[in-house]
Parts: C-alpha cells; sequence; structure tokens
C-alpha cells in the first residue's frame, strides 16, 4: 500500500493511493490516520476507497474532511494509511434496512464471524453520533438487540460491531430506519384522527365511540398495537 498524492479540495484532503495485491479476490481493510492524534485512532470523517472490504487495485481515493474531523485546525500534520486482509469479525445474515425497526422493541440479530469466540461491542449510532451501547457481546453469531425506547425516530440508524480484543476490526451495518412504536396518528389523550372521523379510544378497553364528520364512516383502523 503505497501514498500516491495528497491534494487539497476547500475543506477536503483526498489521498490517492495504490493497493498492490496480485489476488484480486482478497478484501482489505482500510484506514486512514492523523498525527493530531499520535496516530491513535482511525479518522471518522471519511469517504471512498476506505473501511472493510477495499478490493486491491490502483486510482484508489479517500477523501478527508479535515474541517468536519478537526475544526478549524492550525499547525502541521501527517497522515498515516494502514490496511490490512479483511477477515469479518462478523457478517450479519437476514439483517434488511428495510425493515421499520421499532422503539423498545427486541430483534434477532444473526451473523456469521471468521474468528467466532470473544466478544464484541454492539454500538447503535445515528449518523457518527453513538447513542447507545451493547458491551462484551460473546461472539456466538446471534443476539437478541433492544432498540433503546429513549432514542428519537429517525433514518439513519446502524449499528457498528466492535472486536473487543482489536478495536481495529470493526463492521458497521446497512443504515436502517427507526420508527416510534405506537404510530404517531394515536394521540396522548387517545384520540384518533382517520377521514374526518374523530375516535375516542377508551381507558376501560370497551368499544371506541365515533363521531362522524362525513356521509362515509372509514374502516377502523387495524394496525394499532
Amino acid at each position: 500500500m503505497m501514498i500516491e498524492k495528497i491534494e487539497i479540495a476547500r475543506e477536503k484532503l483526498i489521498v490517492h493511493y495504490i493497493l498492490d495485491d496480485s489476488n484480486t479476490a482478497n478484501n482489505y481493510q482500510v484506514s486512514l490516520y492523523s498525527s493530531k492524534d499520535n496516530f491513535a485512532a482511525p479518522l471518522t470523517r471519511v469517504t471512498g476507497d476506505v473501511g472493510n472490504e477495499v478490493k486491491p487495485g490502483a486510482q484508489k481515493k479517500i477523501e478527508w474532511n479535515i474541517l468536519q474531523e478537526l475544526g478549524n485546525y492550525k499547525g502541521p500534520l501527517s497522515l498515516e494509511l494502514r490496511g490490512g486482509i479483511f477477515v469479518p469479525i462478523v457478517k450479519l445474515t437476514g439483517f434488511s434496512s428495510a425493515i421499520k425497526y421499532k422503539r423498545g422493541k427486541t430483534y434477532p440479530i444473526l451473523w456469521t464471524s471468521g474468528n467466532m469466540g470473544g466478544q464484541i461491542d454492539i454500538d447503535l449510532l445515528d449518523g457518527q453520533e453513538r447513542v447507545n451501547s451493547d458491551r462484551n457481546i460473546p461472539n456466538t453469531g446471534k443476539y437478541e438487540y433492544a432498540i433503546p425506547g429513549s432514542v428519537k425516530a429517525g433514518s439513519n440508524y446502524r449499528l457498528k460491531f466492535t472486536n473487543t480484543r482489536n478495536r481495529d476490526e470493526y463492521v458497521y451495518s446497512p443504515t436502517f430506519k427507526i420508527v416510534h412504536r405506537i404510530p404517531t396518528l394515536v394521540k396522548a389523550a387517545g384520540v384518533v384522527i382517520v377521514g374526518g372521523v374523530a375516535f375516542v379510544l377508551g381507558a376501560s378497553g370497551g368499544s371506541p365511540s365515533s363521531e362522524k364528520k362525513s356521509n362515509d364512516l372509514p374502516t377502523y383502523p387495524t394496525d394499532l398495537p
């Protein structure tokens, strides 16, 4: 692995490099480091040929948003590129980003691994922000993951799986959406508005009453929890 050149494009640094390997079937884990923290942790505001499952070849490129990562940094700065053969600590099976995951519910997570055994951490990220962590989970290929009831609904969530013995080994899930467990049309007062008809939900569990505001009474919603 060799850095060819580094160019500046406004708030970004663009690193051009070569990843040389005669076996093109290999996948690599590539990380970029800086001297700002003495090369202690990989940079996070990076895109391009970086992270897991990078294929060998020439004309590889990493874009680093230095402004987002370091702010108005002044002073000398060195970069270091590190890579190694990627053997996934976790490879998810059956995980779908099309599913709308509900707050406060538990979902089974299944995976295979090239290194079963040991432990992993599972972090819930909203974009780049970590909002929840499950620590020291046995790397057995399955886990019942509870979506925290306190997180906000949103569509930019993902899970990060990290090897506790080597924190440079990590895997991200695809981005997924978290929604409210109770549909937003159900208000705190127990009133549901559907098609111009107001339904009042009784606390005792009796039949709902309704106030008809149009000639046609719509079907009572069946997807309430």
